[in-house]
């Protein structure tokens, strides 16, 4: 199973030290990631920075395109009220295949603020109890996910948010 999932860190530098944990259990093969993205937004940016992983080189591109559609629309298009719901609402479009839906959009857009930073991952094959033992004392905050609620739930024990 693929799982894509946005946790969110309440600390700029939280999320890269998630990537880089990840990482570390990828090399380990306790999980398989096609790849991640992290956005960190520092105090007194106007913009968050992204940085795309291309885990993956044979579908770097295509994910990379797919990161690019997502992140640059969730943070980076300047849109405001009526036009914000708009443009979330053409990238769900885009996305609802994948099982990511208008309202995680939204939430991701809401809880990804300054100050934060949000570790986006595409993951399948993993031994969930001995990756969330990597994760303990993380502090972070699963906020979507395309997993059915079981899957969420066992997510969530493992990693013992």
């Amino acid at each position: 199973m693929t799982a894509f999932t946005v946790w969110k860190f309440d600390d700029p530098e939280g999320a890269e030290a998630a990537a880089v944990n990840l990482k570390q259990a990828a090399s380990e093969g306790l999980i398989t990631v096609v790849d991640h993205a992290v956005v960190s937004w520092p105090a007194g940016q106007a913009t968050p920075t992204t940085k795309q992983a291309h885990d993956s080189e044979w579908r770097g591109t295509g994910l990379g395109a797919f990161w690019g559609l997502l992140l640059g629309t969730l943070f980076f298009v300047p849109i405001i009220g009526a036009a914000a719901g708009a443009a979330i609402g053409a990238l769900a479009r885009h996305t609802e295949a994948v099982g990511i839906d208008r309202k995680q959009l939204e939430t991701i857009r809401e809880q990804v603020t300054v100050g934060t930073s949000a570790l986006f991952a595409v993951t399948q094959e993993g031994d969930l109890d001995r990756v969330g033992e990597r994760f303990h004392g993380f502090r972070g905050t699963l906020i979507a996910t395309n997993l059915t609620e079981a899957e969420r739930s066992t997510l969530l024990e493992s990693f013992g948010s």
